[in-house]
């Protein structure tokens, strides 16, 4: 009757180890996996930014580079008005996402 009890109370622990708390202490990925991972993300942000920037900004400052490829990039106007026109459509959708919270909260 004892070992009933036992195997019912709450405070029994399983002796496996697949019940093993969380810790911060114990990395998922040993230390140079982390320190690759992260230099990866940031060249590839890096690289991103500076090709956009060559796009919106330098290609148009530049003296013509006879390349096909950079001609299609300088006479592109894509980009120039992408940054303009981002921050009014951000403001609609933060607006949108703050009123369908509110919707749902209060239905």
């Amino acid at each position: 009757r004892e070992r009933e009890r036992e195997s019912l109370s709450m405070d029994a622990r399983p002796e496996t180890a697949l019940f093993r708390l969380p810790s911060l202490a114990r990395p998922c990925l040993p230390a140079p996996s982390l320190f690759l991972w992260g230099t990866v993300l940031i060249a590839t942000g890096v690289i991103c930014f500076s090709a956009f920037f060559y796009a919106a900004v330098l290609s148009k400052l530049l003296p013509h580079s006879g390349i096909s490829f950079l001609t299609a990039v300088e006479n592109d106007r894509y980009y120039c008005l992408l940054i303009p026109l981002t921050g009014p459509v951000l403001m609609i959708a933060v607006y949108l996402h703050w009123l369908s919270m509110k919707l749902f909260k209060h239905a």
